[in-house]
């Protein structure tokens, strides 16, 4: 009887022991399960957000993710992560947006020192839950815009499944996009794209605490922002590093984009440095000067330097370097060099409108009273500065005048929409289907009520107006399901909208058609044809 009190007194002691330490694989479940929270600690600081109860979201605003690019570190890749240890930093506030080319002086909203980050989390999302992740890239021809005004409430509150929202500031301007043989021996070129790789750097390294998975990241921009996308699927000759696995862009920008080491970038150099006092009979102390003047000298030969070029809308723009960015757009895609991922790019009907008579050059300003054909080879030669007169002929014949209502402003309308957005939503969606890259949708987004402009259909994703009515905010339902579960799921699906359907053909056809009056598949018909034409002049307009 002792014997058996002795074992007994044994077992009980040891389930004592087995439920009062638990094992490590026990005690990491239990950690992986905790609540985000408003608060969560990185390796350099510990960032306290916000609890938004009334969008069930909790929000991380000016979140730095690199060292200040400042000094020494203008037109250099961003450091990331930060090296110095920040300890507990308020996350409640956007941070700084980056500088914009306008600009002629500092102001309290800007600063060089603005690579910082947002991330939105639902409420009540663990640590382990392994959330997909939205990142969006802003527009603004990559010489302007920020994050501020992409809060994402309405996003996710229409994704039938959760998911992460996070968005990123880059460079800008003259700060971001700066060419030259200079910048390319002593620096980086595409500096705001490098922003950009970095930011993705970034969320594969931090987003999991967030509650965010890292294999499931899809970048999503507007116009600059989706010409940013359409150039990190390009970029390094279409190694994607693993840092996402789908893209998508609402009008992606098909701009002039110049080699660093040709007269139009070395002239940008020349003139930037001349304009800042730092022009010498050396390049590599101009570069050097750049990196020691004052910001307030940089910001007014920039806005200085876009005022000399007023039948230009960017002078700033990325840029062929050689490194990152081997091969133009339009040459990529044909040729394959891009990443293989599923991809989801559109464009709006009136894409072209308003840009012309936003130019101060009357002879480039195509609603001008005295417009003539030369006003409208002006304005598109001041968009792409390569492009040929008897090129310009042919156009006219494929955009005669006389289906524009002799009208020379939408005659030139039509022409840019459809060479700089338009055709190229098509260019992407369809090489992703000549090179089997995944599933490819395009989309046609098209509101007579509240307009089809550029950048329209981003009333849908960001701030409904408040003159929308029924039919207008069942589309916008709609949209955000469709794009939320693309990211989600691979495909996009609305609960009371058509199925949509991959593009077929390596031209981008077919797409589908986002109107009040209802959605729907359809052919993109002659279009396809000038597409074409805009894409085998490439070679001639850098593109």
């Amino acid at each position: 009887m002792v014997l058996v009190s002795l074992l007994v007194g044994a077992l009980l002691l040891n389930t004592r022991h087995a439920v009062a330490v638990p094992s490590p694989s026990t005690t990491e479940r239990l950690e992986a399960a905790s609540p985000v929270g408003t608060s969560v600690t990185l390796d350099y600081g510990t960032f306290n957000g916000l609890a938004d109860k009334k969008n069930n979201m909790i929000s991380f605003r000016g979140v730095r993710f690199a060292d200040p690019p400042v000094g020494d570190l203008r037109w250099r890749q961003a450091v990331m992560p930060p090296t110095k240890h920040m300890g507990t930093v308020s996350a409640k506030q956007f941070g700084a947006a980056c500088i914009e080319t306008t600009q002629t002086d500092t102001d309290d909203d800007t600063s060089e020192d603005c690579l910082f980050g947002n991330v939105f989390v639902p409420m009540n999302t663990s640590v382990d839950d392994n959330l997909p992740v939205m990142i969006w890239f802003h527009g603004g021809g990559f010489q302007g815009g920020d994050t501020h005004d992409a809060s994402p409430e309405h996003i996710l509150q229409s994704s039938a499944k959760p998911m992460i929202f996070a968005s990123f500031e880059y460079r800008l301007g003259q700060f971001g996009f700066l060419g030259g043989s200079e910048v390319k021996a002593n620096g980086a070129l595409n500096a705001g794209l490098l922003d950009q790789r970095t930011a993705l750097r970034w969320v594969q390294r931090y987003i999991s605490k967030f509650g965010g998975d890292p294999s499931h990241v899809t970048i999503w921009g507007q116009s600059a922002g989706a010409g940013s996308t359409m150039f990190q699927l390009i970029a390094n000759k279409g190694d994607h590093e693993g840092l996402f696995r789908a893209a998508m862009g609402d009008s992606p920008s098909l701009s002039f984009v110049p080699a660093f080491n040709e007269a139009y970038d070395e002239g940008i150099y020349q003139q930037f440095a001349t304009l800042a006092g730092c022009a010498t009979n050396s390049t590599a102390d101009s570069l050097k000067c750049l990196r020691s003047a004052s910001s307030i000298s940089l910001i007014r030969a920039g806005s200085s330097l876009i005022n000399s070029r007023p039948d230009t809308l960017y002078s700033f723009a990325p840029i062929l370097d050689g490194d990152f960015i081997c091969d133009r757009p339009v040459e990529a895609f044909k040729a394959g060099r891009f990443a293989r991922v599923p991809v989801f790019f559109g464009s709006n009907t009136n894409e072209g409108a308003n840009w012309s008579a936003s130019i101060s050059d009357p002879n480039a300003n195509t609603s001008s009273k005295n417009a003539t054909e030369a006003t409208v080879y002006s304005f598109l030669s001041g968009q792409w500065a390569s492009l040929t007169n008897s090129t310009f002929q042919q156009l006219v014949g494929i955009y005669p005048l006389k289906q524009f209502n002799n009208s020379f402003s939408l005659q030139g309308q039509q022409m840019y929409g459809e060479a700089r957005y338009i055709c190229t939503a098509a260019m992407i969606t369809g090489a992703a289907k000549a090179f089997d890259s995944g599933p490819a949708y395009q989309y046609h987004y098209d509101n007579p009520h509240l307009g089809s402009n550029h950048a329209n259909e981003l009333d849908a994703f960001f701030s409904p107006p408040g003159n929308a009515n029924a039919a207008d905010n069942a589309l916008f339902e709609a949209m955000r399901e469709y794009w939320s579960s693309f990211v989600t799921t691979g495909k996009p699906v609305a609960k009371s909208a058509a199925e949509w359907e991959p593009v077929s053909e390596d031209t981008g056809d077919r797409r589908m058609f986002l109107n009040p009056s209802g959605i729907k598949m359809e052919d993109m018909g002659a279009l396809i044809d000038r597409c074409s034409f805009w894409h085998g002049i490439s070679g001639e307009m850098q593109t």
